[in-house]
């Protein structure tokens, strides 16, 4: 019995922790099945994809390509110059059989180097080549599979590359330590005005220029395949980069529709790319030149299923009809999971032998036998050895992060009024999103319930709860985790005052969240499929939640019941908090809790103590916190302020805070009154 007892005990203690720290009354009846994000996003991605279509003339098709191709570098950020020295180094040769490996580094852009391996075939050349991309393997080029590419492609007389993915391989944080290059690690490049796929984009068109200085190298006959985000690599390489006469992307081609609430990386994602462009098109850049397209049956990840590749092919279809040129463009479905298997192998083998050499039928070519090589002779350097001119992201980060700061707090002539509509257009706040219906439900435990809807549908979950009849002050509670997670003891102290309560949860949040996003995110951090959805699409989750505050805001100022409002948030939605004030006079205090003071990559904490919504495309390129800080003009409180990463501020990093504010301070007459609390 009592055993009985103890269990019973431990799931009502273990549910109420689950649930958080409250009882506050739902106001959504079944959130589970009715997700709205979700259904939101997808509608968006399915418009954009029946608005996106492939131009149905030569002559439409010669007017968008240039167009096309310059908005894909512009949006992913793409830095590349073919004049900047190679400066190629080898750091050791292996003789196996048929073919050399050397490990080699070489600049792909200022003072930024990549590691590689180069597999040579026996014999004088000039051989065709072989950019070979990574997919995720944390240890990059050491990893078996692409392994098995450079030593099939050079034994079959060619030379591949196969380069470590910037963050990934011995590019990592510690050298020798293999870690994921994406999810927040990769976002933080964002916020430098970097893009993962744009650093992968310049890498491996440097890697080009270097396959083209090699004189056993045949530069008019270069190709390029991988597998899942290697395979979507060589897709962009090949769409930006005319000189890779064939491609072999290998299960990593959908549709971008289809990558919306789906797993991908970081890496993957085209910033604002479902606004001008579908997968289709950027297939279609490759024209004349040959593609082959490899998707696997089984694949686990419905961005890349067979039915999502073919409405791409299709569309590429027409484009390569423009040149007459369909016998350069093919697809294979093979019976295989996510992954780059032998028969793919084959049959990349004799498409390149059929394009690159000018041999055989495009029939697939048996593999010779090969075995995987030690990873030690593969490393470029010794564990724990790598050179300065190997940048992490956390390096890369942190000094591109330094130097932007240096330069925001040596701008003397800041006009106000640009910071203000630059940063607006920076977390991408729309002027579209306004306060539609005013939705009121019964009363539960003295609370009022009411959901606000917006122009673009989306629905606010809010909890009132009236003041005392001598006050007309109200806070504003918005957890990051739902209104459960707010301290009960926090909600009783001002009940106990006479102050108003107004709660609420903001999109993706509490009872605002998309079950099937966290399903997807599984153990990446929180935000992390809703961050990649939600920059395809042009948005960020700050200038979502700007939008929303703004609302409940101004919903809240308009009643004759309200004089004074402070917002009490924590952590991402602190951030959004002094934001929305930078655009709005209604909030009259701040007290935010947990808050980064600044953006700058912190090497010293966690990497994923905030969520994925905390990154905000090309902010450091505007300012910082201190900057918008200053713009709010608000009388703030700081409880336990931290970095980037989480880390506890020592108080002289406090004090350099408050004399950037101080720097800032747009308004002189007024004097910024700002709290510290640790």
């Amino acid at each position: 019995m009592k055993s009985k007892l103890f269990v019973l005990l431990f799931i009502v203690i273990f549910s109420k922790g689950i649930r958080g720290q409250n009882d506050l009354p739902y106001i959504f009846t079944d959130n589970k099945n009715n997700d709205l994000i979700s259904f939101s996003f997808k509608r968006e991605a399915a418009k954009a994809y029946n608005l996106l279509q492939v131009p149905q003339s030569k002559d439409e098709w010669n007017t968008r390509r240039e167009k096309l191709k310059e908005a894909i570098l512009a949006h992913a950020r793409v830095s590349y110059n073919h004049d900047l020295p190679l400066e190629y180094s080898e750091t050791a040769i292996y003789k196996k059989g048929e073919f050399l490996v050397k490990n080699i580094f070489f600049q792909t852009r200022p003072d930024l180097f990549a590691t590689a391996n180069l597999y040579i075939p026996e014999g004088k050349g000039p051989f065709p080549a072989v950019v070979v991309a990574m997919g995720h393997s944390r240890n990059g080029k050491l990893f078996h599979e692409y392994q098995a590419l450079g030593q099939t492609l050079a034994m079959n007389g060619y030379v591949a590359i196969a380069i470590d993915p910037w963050g990934a391989g011995e590019r990592t944080t510690v050298h020798g330590d293999f870690e994921y290059h994406g999810a927040n690690l990769g976002a933080s490049l964002l916020n430098v005005g970097e893009t993962l796929m744009g650093l992968q984009i310049t890498d491996n068109m440097r890697a080009v220029d270097l396959l083209s200085s090699l004189p056993f190298v045949d530069s008019k006959n270069i190709g390029a395949t991988g597998a899942s985000g290697g395979g979507n690599q060589v897709m962009w390489l090949a769409a930006m980069d005319e000189r890779i006469k064939a491609v072999v992307p290998v299960v990593s081609v959908g549709t971008f529709q289809s990558y919306i609430l789906n797993s991908n990386c970081i890496c993957e994602a085209l910033d604002g790319g479902l606004t001008f462009t579908e997968e289709s098109a950027v297939l279609g850049l490759i024209a004349p030149r040959a593609l082959k397209i490899c998707n696997g049956l089984r694949d686990s990840n419905a961005a890349f299923h067979p039915r999502e590749m073919l409405r791409s092919f299709n569309g590429a279809k027409t484009i390569y009809r423009f040149y007459d040129a369909e016998e350069n463009l093919s697809y294979q479905i093979f019976d295989t999971p996510h992954g780059y298997f032998p028969e793919m192998r084959e049959t990349m083998l004799g498409w390149f032998d059929l394009h690159l050499k000018n041999k055989g039928t495009d029939t697939p070519k048996k593999e010779k036998p090969f075995a995987p090589l030690p990873e030690s002779e593969l490393m470029v350097f010794p564990k724990g050895q790598r050179p300065e001119e190997i940048v992490s992201t956390a390096e890369y980060c942190f000094n591109q992060g330094s130097l932007l700061r240096a330069k925001m707090l040596s701008d003397t002539s800041m006009n106000i009024r640009e910071k203000k509509e630059e940063l607006k257009r920076i977390v991408r706040i729309s002027d579209n999103y306004d306060l539609k219906n005013v939705h009121q439900f019964s009363n539960v435990n003295n609370w009022e319930r009411y959901v606000l809807e917006t122009t673009t549908g989306d629905l606010i979950p809010l909890l009132l709860y009236f003041p005392n009849k001598s006050s007309r002050e109200y806070v504003l509670f918005s957890h990051s985790k739902g209104k459960e997670w707010i301290d009960a003891d926090l909600i009783d102290e001002f009940m106990t005052r006479g102050t108003g309560i107004c709660i609420i949860d903001l999109w993706g949040i509490g009872e605002n969240d998309s079950p099937e996003a966290k399903h997807v995110d599984g153990l990446l951090p929180e935000f992390h499929t809703l961050f990649r959805s939600a920059l395809w699409l042009d948005q960020t989750i700050q200038g979502i939640w700007i939008n929303q505050l703004n609302i409940v805001l101004n919903w809240l100022a308009n009643s004759d019941r309200v004089k004074e409002i402070t917002i009490d948030a924590d952590r991402e939605l602190a951030v959004a908090s002094v934001l929305s004030s930078v655009f709005g006079d209604k909030a009259d205090k701040l007290i935010l809790r947990e808050m980064p003071l600044s953006y700058l990559f912190d090497k010293s904490g966690d990497i994923n103590y905030f969520s994925m919504a905390i990154h905000i495309p090309d902010f450091l390129c505007w300012g910082d916190m201190s900057l918008a800080t200053a713009l709010s003009s608000k009388d703030i409180i700081f409880i336990d302020p931290v970095t980037i990463s989480g880390r506890e501020l020592s108080d002289n990093e406090i004090e350099e805070f408050k004399s950037e504010l101080y720097h800032f301070n747009s308004s002189p007459g007024k004097q910024l009154r700002v709290h510290f609390v640790k």
